[in-house]
Order: structure tokens, then sequence, then C-alpha cells
């Protein structure tokens, strides 16, 4: 049978090991070995020093001690080797740290914190003058406590690394400039980053627990589910590459094309836990590959109508068994010419449309007077049509501007042209100006097929036409109105349209004064 105050010390010894066991947080876990220990030793003062990466021990947790004081016993630890099992020369260290801390500290006792091979750093108990010495069983009632506090602090660091490790991740995650959510094998999400939020304008609240083929249900341009029907967690490709790419649309009408990349997590039993997808949003490149289609086409479509013309006159008109008369051969080279005009205007806006877009357009500046040019390309126009009428609506007082001439009336040329061109039934075409206190206003107005109100922000982009039959039987590159714009705002100014379906449309050009 024990004798009794060896059964207190091992149902002491107990009560912490299990107090330890329960905790992981190192400091709070080190504040309970440090008590429990100063404690069971009857001590005055208690000091643990860890191991930090860069092997040096350095104090974590004290008891008795004056902060101000603790450095002072850095003597105790300085050079002491990671793979040393003790302190040499203990009694000694202590004398010179006690003298500079000016503390009477007289006995100390130290053992090492080592758990799996590796030594996380020491506990030290000290005793003040007049106390009992420590004994050998005080060194192994310690030691036995060190044992079970070296394996605590060793499941904490573990702990703590997890927890370092699963931040980190989450930072990155979150700060990611690509969209990322975490989802189980059953496609549910986990985890939904802030990126995605945004890009999607989906929250996190929103999103997770949810299936995520219902939360992102990425669809083909023909509107079919690639969640459903191509997705790689489902139906893995031969090549091993989890890869999806779909267009999601927002609840405000915007299209976004997402390049969804799958990273599955495997468990010991080699299975996919989970799955990371890497949402990456690739809308500009679809649209460049999209205006690289619409470009090829229009070069096709436009481009090939006049040279097959040109092709077909020249052919006739050079046949050796034909003699055309002056009237024929007149006519004929007028249609020659008319269409290398208008190859030509296709090529410079091409160009225009190409120095736009590298940021080389160049303004010559000069003293603009608007009413002026408008008569001008009035006039111009009026003689290709015959089913419309023209007035120009212009105050007396209308200021002169500071701009370029030729881009100017290239805007008018391209308004005025469009107004023609989408007004097929004729009708009346306005061209006129007011003034504000800061800017002046053009505007060109038709009744024309009019444009929907979806349409309207993007009919300034590069090749876009409105899709409708309406349109589509007229001729044009989808460039005359980004040309417009983009002239436009190197002024400094702005341009928008104001338009009812069937009704007709007014542009609006304000420039500064």
């Amino acid at each position: 049978m024990l004798p009794d105050f060896q059964l207190l010390q091992r149902n002491y010894l107990l009560r912490i090991s299990q107090a330890m066991s329960s905790q992981l947080d190192l400091r709070a876990l080190l504040k309970i070995i440090m008590e429990n220990a100063v404690e069971l030793l009857a001590g005055q003062a208690g000091l643990i020093v860890l191991r930090q990466q860069n092997g040096k021990l350095s104090p974590a947790v004290s008891i008795g001690l004056p902060r101000e004081a603790v450095p002072h016993f850095s003597p105790l630890w300085d050079d002491v080797p990671p793979d040393s099992d003790g302190i040499p020369d203990i009694s000694r260290r202590l004398v010179l740290a006690a003298r500079a801390a000016r503390i009477p500290l007289r006995q100390v006792v130290a053992l090492p914190l080592n758990a799996e091979g590796q030594n996380r750093g020491y506990i030290f108990i000290f005793r003040a003058r007049g106390a009992a010495s420590f004994t050998e069983s005080d060194s192994e009632t310690l030691r036995t406590f060190a044992n079970h506090a070296a394996i605590a602090v060793h499941n904490a660091y573990l702990y703590r690394q997890v927890l370092s490790e699963r931040e980190r991740l989450n930072a990155i995650i979150e700060n990611s400039g690509d969209g990322v959510m975490m989802i189980n094998p059953f496609r549910i999400i986990k985890s939904w980053n802030s990126t995605l939020a945004k890009l999607t304008g989906i929250s996190a609240e929103e999103a997770i627990g949810q299936p995520c083929y219902a939360v992102l249900n990425l669809k083909t341009k023909q509107g079919v589910s690639v969640c459903h029907t191509q997705c790689p967690i489902l139906h893995p490709p031969a090549s091993g590459q989890l890869y999806a790419e779909g267009f999601f649309e927002r609840k405000d009408g915007v299209k976004i094309a997402f390049a969804d990349k799958y990273s599955p997590l495997h468990d010991e039993d080699g299975h996919a836990s989970q799955y990371i997808a890497n949402m990456r949003d690739v809308t500009r490149q679809r649209e460049a590959d999209d205006l690289k289609e619409t470009l090829l086409a229009v070069i096709s479509h436009e481009l090939k109508t006049p040279v097959s013309i040109i092709k077909g006159y020249a052919g006739t008109l050079a046949r050796e068994d034909a003699h055309w008369d002056t009237q024929t051969l007149r006519e004929g080279l007028s249609v020659i010419e008319e269409e290398a005009d208008k190859l030509n205007a296709l090529i410079t806006n091409f160009l225009e449309a190409s120095r736009l877009q590298t940021g080389n357009l160049k303004l010559h500046m000069t003293e603009v007077y608007l009413p002026e040019m408008a008569e001008r390309a009035v006039n111009t126009l009026r003689a290709t049509t015959d089913r419309h009428t023209f007035s120009l609506e212009f105050p007396d007082d209308f200021p002169t501007i500071h701009g370029d001439y030729e881009r100017l009336s290239q805007v008018l040329t391209n308004l005025i042209s469009n107004a023609i061109k989408y007004s097929p039934k004729g009708g009346k075409i306005r061209v006129g100006g007011e003034t504000t206190p800061t800017s002046v206003r053009l505007f060109v107005a038709d009744e024309g097929i009019g444009i929907p109100a979806a349409e309207q922000e993007l009919i300034f982009e590069r090749f876009h036409r409105v899709d409708n039959g309406l349109t589509r039987q007229a001729p044009g590159t989808g460039l005359g109105l980004f040309l417009v714009k983009a002239v436009t705002q190197a002024h400094g100014g702005s341009v928008w349209v104001e338009s009812t379906l069937g009704a007709g449309s007014t542009f609006w050009v304000e420039l500064p004064k």
C-alpha cells in the first residue's frame, strides 16, 4: 500500500494531467502547468521557457517573478543546446540570475519538456532563501509532471500549427483574386470567399450549405446546364483534369463567364473528402474571343459584297466580245468607284478602331462651329436618300468650341448615317444643339425602328449590333457608334441615346465649352 503522501501526489498528478489533456490553447495550458508545478513542489516561483523556430529558448510564462525581472534569468538557459537533457551548473547559474534580478532565490530544480524526440523547452521551480532544499523525490515528482506537461505542450503545439495552417489557408482563400468555394463529394458548399460573393452577388450566408448547382448553375451559350450535364466531379474526364466552363447570370442581369477548376483533397483512404473549386472570371477573354469571331464574320460579310460587285463589274466591262457604249461604261465605272469608296470606309473604320484600342488617337484642336459642320454633313448625306427630310435646330447664339474638326465631323456623319439607315420607312431627321453653363450638346433624332432598353448601353461597344431582323437587314460593321463614343470621350465629353421601340431614337453628344 502506497504511503499517504505518495497517494496524494499520484492523485494530484492525475488531476493535473486531466486538466492539461483537456486544454489545447497553449497560453492557458502553460499557465495551468506553471501554477500546479509550483504548488506541487511547494515552490515560491516558477518559469517555463519554450524553444522558438530559430532554436533559441525564450520565456513563455512565469509565476512569483516580477515581469521586469524575468530577462535577468536568461543565464539559466542561454547556452543550453537543443539536445541537452539537463542544464549543467544550474545552482551557479541561479546565483548569477538571482543576483542580477535582486530576488532572494536559493534553490532551483529544472527539467526538460521533451516529447516525440523533440525538446520543447524547460520548466524551472524556485525556492527562496530559508526554504527547504529540493530533494531527489522532488526532482522525480517534477520529472513525472514534466513528462505529462511535455506531451500536453506538444499536442498544443500541433493544435496551434493546425489552427495556424487553417487560418493561413482561410486568409489565402479569402484574399484570392479568384472566386473560391469548397464543396463536399455531394457538391454541398462548405465555404465561399468574398471574391466569389462580389462576382456573383451571392453572400456566403446564402451559399454555404446549399448545393453548388442550385447556387451557381453554370450554363453553355445554348443554355444547357454545365453542372448537370458536364460536371467533372460526376463525370471525370480521361485526362484527369477536373475543369468546367460556363456562363452565370446574376440577379442584375449581368452575365459572367467562369472557368472552374476543381482540386480534390483526399482522406487517409485515398477518397476525395472535399474539393476546392477555383472560379476564375474569364468574361473578358471570352468577349475577346467573340470579338475575333465577330471581326472575321464582319470582314467576310461586309468586305465580300463590295469586292464581289467590283470584280463582277470589272470583269463584265473587260469582256473582249462586248462593245459597251459610253453611258454603260460610265455607269459601270461609277458602281466600281462607289463600291471602292465603301471598301475604303470599311478599312478606315477598322484602322480607326485599332488605333483607339491601342490608345493612339491623336486630336488636332482648332476652333469649331458645330452648326456649320452639321449643315455640311446634312447637305452631303441628303443626296443618299429620297425618303427622309432634314431640319437643323441650333440656337442663334450657339458658341464655338475647341475640338478636332475632322473627328467631330466623323461623329456627326456617323450619327446622321445611322439615322438614315435605321429609319427605312423614311421620316424626319432632326439635327440640332443646345447649351448648358459648362457644355454644348448635339442631338440627332430620327423616327426609325428604335433600340430596346437592354441594348442601349451595349450599342457603343465594338462590333455590337442590335440583334433583330430589321437591323440585320441594314449593312454595317458595328464600329460606327464605337468610334463616336471614343472620339467624344477623347474630347472630354459623353454620349448617350434615348429611344423607344418603333418610335425612333435620339443620340446625344455632350462636349465641354
